[in-house]
Order: structure tokens, then sequence, then C-alpha cells
């Protein structure tokens, strides 16, 4: 009885941090969240990441989307105390114009991160994806928006 008392007081906690980070930056770095789904799916434990790993992740995304010729189209952000929550918004009308193309960029972060040498070292190169790398990552979600009208939360769920 204690187990499951500690369950569900573990839960709700993690439900107050969530719903916390959702208030914070709702209406600032993105419209209120208008849908949301769980990814489950652990690929491998991991040990601790520490807040460093998570920050110079996404600053190295954006330095590549820096280097590019293009301009960027979407932009990174993670935070939160310990920079668990990782936003990325539209910065134009068609990028993330539907949640669908929101997922095929995600789709071909996968793709752009197979190269990556801890996915190659790992043996992960064919089997991770975008979302389990953030998993290895403790980030805790993920905001998709077109900075517009809608935002999606992803819950990287690690349990």
């Amino acid at each position: 009885m204690i187990r499951l008392y500690a369950f569900f007081v573990a839960c709700a906690c993690l439900l107050a941090t969530v719903a916390a980070a959702e208030e914070r930056y709702a209406g600032y770095y993105y419209p209120e969240i208008t849908s949301t789904e769980d990814y489950t799916r652990l690929i491998r434990s991991a040990p601790p990441a520490a807040k460093a790993v998570r920050v110079e992740f996404v600053t190295n995304l954006t330095l590549a989307q820096l280097a590019a010729p293009e301009s960027p189209r979407f932009e990174f952000f993670a935070k939160g105390s310990d920079s668990r929550h990782l936003i990325v918004v539209a910065l134009d009308d068609e990028v993330f114009s539907t949640l669908f193309r929101a997922r095929a960029v995600m789709a071909q972060m996968t793709s752009n991160l197979r190269q990556n040498d801890f996915l190659q070292v790992s043996d992960l190169r064919f089997l991770a994806t975008f979302y389990d790398l953030l998993q290895l990552m403790q980030f805790d979600t993920l905001v998709l928006s077109d900075g517009k009208s809608w935002s999606h939360q992803v819950n990287l769920i690690r349990d």
C-alpha cells in the first residue's frame, strides 16, 4: 500500500512539474499547448545526463543551423532550471504549418544525427531516433510549435 501511495505521489509531482513548465513558457515562447503525446520507448538505460550535456546539444544544433547557407527556419531552446524542456519553434509560416510537417522535421533530425559519433560508438546509428536521443539526454518534454496557433508537447517518459 505504501508503494502504491509513493507511486501516486511521484506521478503527481511529475505532472505538477510538467504543468508548471507549460504555464511558464506557454504564451511567451509558443502558444498554449493544443495537443500532447507520451513517448515511452527507452532503447537503452543511460547514466544520468547533466544539464551541460543538454545545453551543449542545443548549442551544437543552433551552431549547425547558423553555419548552413540558408537562414534557420526553426529555433531550439533548452529551458527549465536543469534545461530538461526542449522547445522547437518555427520561424516562418511554412516549416511547421502542420504537426505532421513538424514531425517530418524531427524525422529529418534523426537522419542528420545518424553520423553522430555517440550513436555510432554506441551501436545505435540505425536504431535510435531524435526522440530516443532526447530520452538518453534525459529531457522531460519536447514542445513543437508553429509559433503562431498551435503547440504540441511530447512527454518523454523514462519509467
